[in-house]
């Protein structure tokens, strides 16, 4: 049975009552960030139970060595980890200096969470006994700022219930912590200075090789019946923690408080002898303001976001709480602000796939971004990887390719391969192809050409190259194959002729091909740079001509589909429907030689081409895969319900689209996977935006128009979601009566609604189809 304790609600994630069993996933669930840096919702006061502590700093890792028994040559040398950062939000509390410990607390009652996801802040309230039979009343809030993304702030008041007492307040700054994930156990931070100025505290740490330099801060109020009081703390450091000790006598029914400012400032944006100096200029705006006004300005900058990201649902508040839920997590992880940051699958939620970046961003983040933000946020993405394509090269050449072929990593946070898994680092070239895809994807949602020339033809240029080189003539077939490859579907390794990694590596050089031709026509300045620096001729292009021309595809005459791969029919054919679900999920009840063995399908692996390829396809060629490849998948990847939804919905299957979609939208909420301890699925949550606008109100770019074929699950009265194409804000909103468009900006747009064009004015009355 799925978890079932989050309350449905429409803006908020709400748990009620306390669990010692829970609070490793509610830390998940709870988590808070803001683009730069964000944290698990750990308690600020001591807790002795099972926990999960972490907080992290986006772009700052390590490179954790890779542990291994033997070695093959190209194998990464190590695992890049985000780094369980020095902690900032500790504030021990004591009751007649009895610690306040939920674990050991005598009495729990009133337990409230909530994450308010429309003003962007968490809040926590519960009555306590402690051990030595004082009761009191705990309230605490707390965010992390998305206007000065470098400052977090918290406000914690306690009110004894049955009898006067000593409230005291340590806030600290803890250097001394360490990774859960840790492959050899080593402490990856190093401390370099302990300082405090007054009521401030700073410990300035580095990162162990990669030296990344990082100031962490604080700087506390103190409050009686909620207003401030002067206090001057009692201070204690050693080499890695500073305390600063706060004790008011405090009257049966009054409430003493302690405002926290704290934060990070890195390197990265500072130089390292004046992170000290830059941690006391944002805690000396933050003292300027006050907790309320930076908590007001976070309201207004939350609104702001939800005014274009927002979809509401009417008539199904756990699938709103879902696609808010889905849609506040993106925004918390990646706002677009620094190229040099990605999107990690656990966000800042937990350590889990070392927080790097995979070909989830391009295959499934980029249309989120594209459509909810302004366009440059997805050319920044975009960038990022132009920006590594000299790693990208270099990760190929150690692997044996030649002439400029670039293979990008499966996981990194630098450019350099990352990931320890032999059967994802060498075999899942797929991924490849989702570097280029995202181009043509950027392109044609949002018109700018002007990238292709600028950064994205030489991206497409290394990979076309790496796919020439990747695959080798076929005697037997006459025809050319890509051998030993892991595709989508990970639960099958070291096939051969995988569709989906053929299929894109065959349109990837035949964009490719395209786009060169393009530019040499409309921009002879870049041709000229371009061919210059990669020494491109036309002999090379004739031998990718060939390749993609000759590409082998498996194809079963019998079932009328392409086959995932070359063995696929030699497997055991038996749906999951037959599947002893005490034996699900497989991942965690079998053993991998089972699983590769079986014919069981992790994602969509031949559907996720039929999704990227949508229009290389018929609906009735999308029906036969669909019904092969479907029943046979246990959907136990993140990635997988998000695409399953999209086709489904494509063929009419609302029931069944509507079910992939509650699965993607709560599969953190109602913890589909058994998992959720570890971290969010952030990478997936932006299919559940797809699932939606894609699936449900089938936005599709098609001769250069938004086009839209809207449905909508009977479960639902209405829908509603913003895109922004080309400058213009389109609002869509949905009912079983009829679909409305409404437009914002100052030109017209013509859009093909059902394939009939249909021009929407800007600023009118919504037009209705």
């Amino acid at each position: 049975m799925n978890q079932d304790y989050i309350k449905p609600d429409a803006w908020s994630i709400i748990e009620e009552e306390f669990d010692t069993g829970r609070v490793k996933s509610s830390e998940s669930l709870f988590s808070i960030g803001n683009g730069a840096m964000g944290q698990r919702a750990n308690f600020e006061e001591q807790y002795s139970g099972p926990s999960f502590q972490g907080s992290y700093i986006g772009g700052v890792f390590y490179p954790d060595k890779t542990k291994v028994g033997w070695w093959k040559n190209g194998y990464p040398e190590y695992f890049a980890k985000v780094l369980n950062a020095p902690n900032w939000i500790g504030i021990n509390v004591f009751i007649n200096e009895e610690p306040l410990d939920l674990f050991t607390c005598t009495q729990v009652k009133n337990f409230r969470r909530e994450l308010n996801m429309k003003e962007g802040f968490l809040a926590r309230s519960f009555e306590a006994t402690l051990p030595n039979g004082i009761e009191i009343e705990v309230k605490a809030v707390r965010f992390l700022s998305i206007v000065n993304d470098e400052l977090g702030a918290i406000k914690y008041e306690v009110t004894p219930l049955n009898q006067d007492a000593t409230v005291k307040f340590d806030p600290y700054l803890d250097g001394s912590i360490t990774n859960t994930d840790a492959n050899w156990e080593e402490r990856f931070w190093e401390t370099q200075e302990v300082k405090t100025d007054g009521d401030r505290g700073f410990i300035v740490s580095k990162t162990l090789k990669t030296e990344f330099h990082v100031g962490t801060y604080m700087r506390s109020e103190i409050l009686k019946s909620g207003k401030k009081i002067e206090m001057s703390p009692e201070v204690k450091t050693d080499e890695d923690r500073i305390s600063f000790s706060y004790s008011l006598e405090t009257a049966k029914a009054e409430t003493a408080g302690i405002i926290k400012y704290a934060g990070y400032v890195s390197d990265m944006n500072h130089k390292r002898s004046e992170l000290i100096q830059g941690a006391s200029k944002v805690l000396d705006k933050a003292m300027e303001k006050g907790f309320d006004q930076l908590k007001n300005e976070q309201k207004k900058a939350w609104a702001s976001i939800w005014e274009m990201a927002d979809i509401t649902i009417s008539g199904d508040v756990k699938a709103q709480q879902g696609i808010r839920f889905n849609i506040f997590q993106l925004n918390q992880t990646y706002l677009g602000k620094d190229e040099r940051l990605n999107i990690g699958p656990k966000g800042f939620t937990g350590e889990k796939y070392g927080g790097s970046t995979y070909w989830d961003t391009e295959a499934y983040c980029i249309p989120f971004y594209m459509a909810t933000k302004d366009q440059n946020v997805a050319r920044k993405l975009l960038a990022y990887r132009h920006n590594h394509l000299e790693k990208a090269k270099e990760n190929a050449s150690k692997l044996g390719f030649s002439n400029g072929a670039a293979l990008y990593p499966m996981v990194t946070m630098n450019g350099e391969e990352s990931h320890n898994e032999w059967e994802i680092t060498f075999e899942e070239i797929h991924r490849n192809g989702a570097m280029v895809f995202a181009i043509y994807n950027y392109v044609r949602f949002t018109g700018d050409f002007s990238y292709i020339p600028e950064k994205g033809l030489e991206v497409m240029i290394a990979i076309a190259r790496f796919w020439h080189q990747r695959a080798n003539i076929s005697k037997n077939k006459d025809k050319y194959v890509i051998l030993g490859v892991t595709g989508p579907n990970e639960y099958e390794n070291n096939v051969n002729n995988n569709w989906y990694t053929n299929y894109i590596a065959k349109w990837c050089i035949e964009y490719c091909l395209e786009m060169i031709g393009k530019v040499k026509d409309g921009h002879q300045e870049d041709y000229t740079r371009i061919m210059g620096l990669t020494s491109l001729n036309e002999g090379e292009l004739s031998k990718w001509r060939e390749v993609a021309e000759n590409m082998y595809f498996p194809y079963s005459e019998e079932h009328g589909v392409y086959l995932q791969q070359d063995g696929f029919l030699d497997k055991e054919i038996i749906p999951v429907s037959d599947l002893d679900k005490k034996q699900r999920p497989i991942n965690q009840k079998w053993s991998w030689d089972r699983i590769l063995r079986s014919c069981y399908i992790k994602q969509a692996d031949v559907l996720q081409g039929f999704y990227f390829f949508a229009d290389h396809f018929s609906k009735e060629d999308l029906e036969k895969h669909f019904d092969f490849y479907e029943p046979l998948t246990v959907h136990e990847s993140s990635l997988s319900p998000c695409v399953h939804s999209i086709q489904a919905a494509l063929l009419g299957r609302m029931e069944q689209a509507y079910e992939f979609y509650v699965r993607t939208s709560r599969l953190d909420l109602d913890d589909y996977n058994k998992e959720v301890e570890e971290g969010c699925h952030i990478t997936s949550m932006a299919g559940t935006w797809m699932s939606i606008v894609e699936g449900f109100g089938g936005m599709r770019v098609e001769n250069d128009m938004l086009s839209f074929k809207p449905q909508i699950p009977e479960q639902w009265n209405a829908y509603s979601f913003k895109v922004n194409f080309r400058d213009r804000i389109l609002k869509v909103d949905v009912s079983s009566e009829k679909t409305e468009f409404s437009l914002e900006g100052n030109k017209s747009l013509e859009i093909l609604v059902n394939d009939k064009v249909l021009e929407v004015q800007p600023n009118t009355t919504p037009i209705s189809a």
